[in-house]
């Protein structure tokens, strides 16, 4: 597909960012672009214009990039989305796999990263910034790949220690002993190479919230 063919939305609530790369874009050969500043209006245009491509920023009023995807995916829309953004924490990068989108940008690379992206993602592929590839394959994948090794029980126990509770309450819930949640959270801590101190699996779970809801 031509630049000139791609049929554009552009989201994000800056509204000078959002001008220069308007006007980037249109430097760059690409004629058919819509620009807008939230992600209610964001969403209203995918489901009555249904653009190729969508770039959207995370953190907007009304609704959220993250928020404009699920929605238009459960719409089963034709649209691709790009998320272009400045969050390279973890958290972020596991929820945009998870919701499988077609592409994902951190804002201070070089232009050429967006328009290469674009052209993937119109082409039906998938383009991914190597920030974003380097946070999912060294800080998340090896988390994964431990939470694998845990038992139904313990994935369960994992859960409502990241809804903080103690391991009484986790015993109450569960109708077992406080002795077996003890042992199960021994195991936990073993699989997941943690440190043997009392919080270590409290800070674990608070800093995989995401992680953790995936399982």
């Amino acid at each position: 597909m031509q630049k000139n063919d791609i049929h554009l939305l552009i989201a994000d609530d800056h509204p000078l960012l959002l001008e220069g790369l308007k006007n980037a874009l249109h430097t760059h050969g690409y004629s058919h672009i819509v620009a807008v500043e939230n992600g209610a209006l964001a969403l209203d245009y995918v489901k009555e214009e249904h653009p190729h491509v969508a770039l959207l920023d995370i953190e907007m009023p009304l609704l959220t990039g993250f928020e404009v995807i699920k929605k238009c995916q459960a719409l089963s829309v034709t649209t691709r989305f790009i998320i272009l953004t400045s969050h390279k924490e973890k958290g972020f990068v596991l929820k945009a796999k998870k919701l499988n989108i077609a592409g994902y940008i951190i804002k201070d690379e070089p232009f050429i990263e967006i328009d290469k992206c674009i052209q993937e993602v119109a082409a039906g592929n998938t383009y991914f910034s190597a920030t974003f590839d380097a946070v999912f394959e060294g800080e998340i994948s090896p988390q994964l790949q431990k939470v694998k090794l845990l038992s139904p029980s313990e994935r369960t126990i994992l859960r409502l220690i990241a809804q903080n509770k103690n391991s009484k309450e986790i015993a109450e819930l569960l109708s077992i002993s406080v002795r077996t949640v003890q042992k199960h959270r021994a195991n936990i801590i073993s699989k997941l190479e943690l440190p043997t101190g009392l919080d270590s699996l409290s800070v674990w779970t608070q800093e995989h919230q995401e992680l953790i809801l995936s399982i």
